[in-house]
């Protein structure tokens, strides 16, 4: 079998690198891939109109707040054609701004926030934070209007001096509602408003702040990704769980799009929302928007009920979403025996109580996948003391029926602020999920 055309690891590190940059928040991730599928053409579609006039063959997608979905089909579908689905997320663990939320202590004017997801909360503190997110503003003739916003580097969460707690090494312990609350300015209280200082950042030009009628804002970690390490082959970033795996289907899919239109599957990019804090959204997997989709797809294409369920029964879905290298200070947390190392491939995860949603067939359609792309991927399970996460993976074969695999790159520090991986496994996800689509 002939190894397809590889990925560069430096170029696919770089490029998730600017990703991660414009995506500071789940809806800046959305809106920065329909930006990269507008460069590859594919049409935006809107949920609201028929799309049986607009047509779903060709290269399509379509938003709906923090999540996009986009396909690219056949020149010529078979009546029951199945789907390769390639699902990841749009969200990180971390910070979400609340009403109300400004506030001044001494001088200091604090945002403030509530927990999003399971951070690691001590990653967050002495760093410079963005704020980023939706904000919905009434417009001139009353009606909502959505714009995006992110600031530059604002905020900080501060630790406490050792000197004012000497046991601060022996066990940091840190309460949610106390001691994260960002710092992001000085002076009088009349003078502080976090809103305001979004208004100013939002997309297309500043807006009335008295105007905000509601918004979805999170805090971000501003340091750029970076290549580093010996030989260049680490690369730190925020976001790392799950923008990853958002890039490489999105990269995978502009990429391929050309041979997908030449082969028989349906290519399917589902970049849902709200993982991180359990996926019962109307933009995450636990909710309907795959589902939408799909059937909307099948009606665009003349199918039957009948048809669409053969079709279904035909799909796959990789489940793309990150996982747990060997961390060499905390070797007896892992499986003594299934043991992954950076730079020897993406995951393959394994979980008996079906966690991770991955059976012995979807194992060989994966390692296809990886043989026709020329990377090689390693199995992940864990130590039986330390439960395993959960994924999107077994949301999604619950709802359609369809067979998944849940695979992803491997991090240290995953849920930090800032994560790691090889820039090898970066590049080998995204040319695994290419081979994935046009098997």
């Amino acid at each position: 079998m002939e190894p397809r055309t590889a990925v560069d690891p430096p170029s696919a590190a770089e490029d998730l690198g600017r990703y991660v940059m414009e995506s500071p928040s789940s809806f800046h991730a959305a809106h920065a891939a329909a930006a990269r599928l507008d460069e590859a053409g594919f049409v935006r579609l809107d949920e609201t109109e028929d799309w049986t006039r607009s047509g779903v063959r060709g290269r399509r997608y379509v938003l709906r707040d923090g999540a996009v979905i986009a396909w690219a089909t056949p020149a010529e579908v078979p009546p029951a054609a199945g789907f390769r689905i390639l699902g990841a997320h749009t969200d990180s663990p971390g910070f979400k701004l609340k009403p109300r939320p400004t506030s001044t202590a001494h001088t200091w004017h604090q945002a403030g926030v509530e927990t999003y997801g399971g951070a690691l909360l001590n990653s967050w503190l002495d760093r410079e934070l963005r704020l980023a997110g939706r904000l919905v503003v009434r417009g001139a003739d009353g009606a909502p209007v959505e714009h995006l916003s992110a600031t530059g580097p604002v905020a900080r969460i501060p630790q406490l001096a050792v000197h004012l707690d000497r046991d601060a090494n022996k066990g940091l312990q840190l309460d949610r509602q106390q001691h994260v609350q960002p710092i992001w300015g000085v002076g009088q209280p009349e003078d502080a408003d976090v809103l305001a200082l979004l208004a100013e950042h939002a997309d297309g030009g500043p807006v009335d702040p008295a105007r905000i009628v509601g918004y979805d804002v999170v805090l971000a970690d501003s340091q750029p990704p970076a290549v580093f390490g010996h030989g260049g082959t680490l690369f730190a970033s925020g976001r790392l769980d799950n923008l990853s795996s958002v890039h490489a289907g999105l990269s995978a899919l502009a990429r391929e799009a050309e041979a997908v239109e030449q082969g028989r599957h349906i290519a399917v990019l589902a970049a849902f929302d709200h993982e991180e804090i359990g996926s019962r959204t109307r933009s995450g997997a636990a909710g309907p928007f795959l589902e939408d989709v799909l059937v909307r797809i099948a009606e665009g294409l003349d199918r039957t009920a009948a048809e669409h369920r053969r079709s279904l029964a035909g799909s796959v879905c990789l489940s793309a979403d990150a996982g747990h290298l060997v961390h060499p200070n905390y070797q007896g947390h892992h499986d003594p025996v299934n043991r992954p190392v950076p730079g020897a491939g993406p995951l393959l995860k394994i979980n008996a109580d079906q966690h991770y949603a991955t059976d012995a067939v979807g194992a060989g359609i994966w390692a296809e996948a990886c043989e026709r792309a020329g990377v090689g991927y390693q199995e992940f399970v864990s130590n039986n003391r330390v439960p395993c996460g959960s994924t999107i993976g077994p949301i999604t074969a619950a709802r359609l029926g369809v067979r998944t695999i849940d695979v992803g790159i491997g991090l240290l520090s995953m849920h930090s602020a800032r994560e790691l991986c090889h820039v090898d496994d970066v590049a080998a996800l995204g040319a695994a999920a290419g081979a994935f689509f046009t098997a």
